[in-house]
């Protein structure tokens, strides 16, 4: 089984290659190892932790989907996918990372066989709705606007990361340091919200806009970072730290939370409103936290730093804009 070493680089969660879909070159071998390394398997052999059913919180799940047998799992990562989160492993085909781990334990608290389903970020959503997925597990930040079709159980922070080349000589603290910058963002994500409104701000203090780019694959954002197409990238702290301590040739130039300012953002597994499931998926993560099956998932993608005490339903989130 083929393993590559991942660096923790200055407390940031580290990566170990650059992103590549299917259809893309195959990623790279590992950066040099240092001292103070850990090892992923990123190959099709996972081993995944599975815990055993718990017959209390089981019963919690809605007799239809009890009577299937099955959990159908919704991960928004195809294309390149965001490793550490969501990404495919060595083989370019099986669907691995800290998300569809956690969400495949919780199925196993349920009792449920996960069945998990690589799509777009968008047809993730549109499968929620229509009931297609009954749980979507792919770095969702709650936010008050999605709680209006959405029910959340929280189980990671929510933390952004800006990433320029190395050496740029900036640093990322608020709207007044990004005014006028080339900065890439996934379209339709939460950061790209939060860039948005930080590009308001800094045309109302008399500076100029953000000059925003959207590209389609992590590879194409990286690819105009290093030729000097954009100056920056905007993206979840662990998708950026791992690319930093792989390709060697960027940095992360400033953090923050994903919900704003004035509020800590938090990751939550996701479903459609009122289906009756929230409250099964929540203790079946308290279950995997009170068991230490939550820790070890999230070290083995170096991610305990993001790590919550317990779940939350349908916690405060991002702000609808205007209110």
């Amino acid at each position: 089984m083929r393993r590559r070493n991942l660096l923790i680089a200055l407390g940031l969660v580290a990566g170990l290659t650059a992103c590549s879909a299917p259809d893309e070159a195959p990623r790279p071998a590992a950066a040099a190892v240092q001292a103070g390394t850990v090892t992923i398997n990123d190959t099709a052999d996972q081993k995944r932790i599975v815990p055993a059913k718990v017959d209390a919180i089981a019963a919690q799940v809605p007799a239809a989907v009890r009577s299937r047998g099955k959990l159908v799992i919704g991960v928004g990562a195809a294309g390149s996918g965001f490793p550490p989160l969501a990404f495919t492993a060595t083989d370019n085909k099986t669907l691995i990372g800290s998300e569809p781990d956690v969400a495949v334990a919780v199925a196993g608290v349920l009792g449920l066989q996960p069945d998990l389903q690589n799509t777009s970020w968008e047809n993730l959503f549109i499968g929620l709705d229509s009931g297609k997925y009954d749980l979507g597990a792919s770095n969702i930040t709650v936010t008050e606007e999605r709680k209006q079709k959405y029910d959340f159980a929280t189980y990671r922070k929510d933390e952004l990361a800006f990433e320029a080349k190395k050496g740029a000589g900036w640093k990322v603290t608020g709207p007044k340091d990004v005014a006028g910058k080339k900065v890439a963002v996934g379209s339709g994500t939460n950061q790209e919200k939060i860039l948005l409104e930080w590009s308001k701000e800094a045309v109302a203090a008399g500076l100029p806009a953000v000059d925003v780019k959207y590209y389609q694959t992590n590879q194409a954002t990286y690819l105009a970072l290093g030729s000097g197409q954009i100056d920056a990238y905007l993206a979840p702290n662990p998708t950026a730290a791992y690319h930093v301590a792989v390709a060697g040739q960027t940095e992360i130039i400033g953090t923050y939370s994903g919900a704003g300012s004035t509020l800590q953002g938090k990751i939550a597994l996701t479903t459609k409103k009122g289906n009756g499931l929230v409250n099964a998926y929540a203790a079946a993560v308290d279950e995997l936290i009170r068991s230490g099956d939550y820790a070890r998932i999230l070290e083995r993608w170096n991610l305990g730093s993001e790590s919550v005490p317990k779940a939350e339903v349908n916690p405060p989130g991002l702000p609808i804009e205007g209110k």
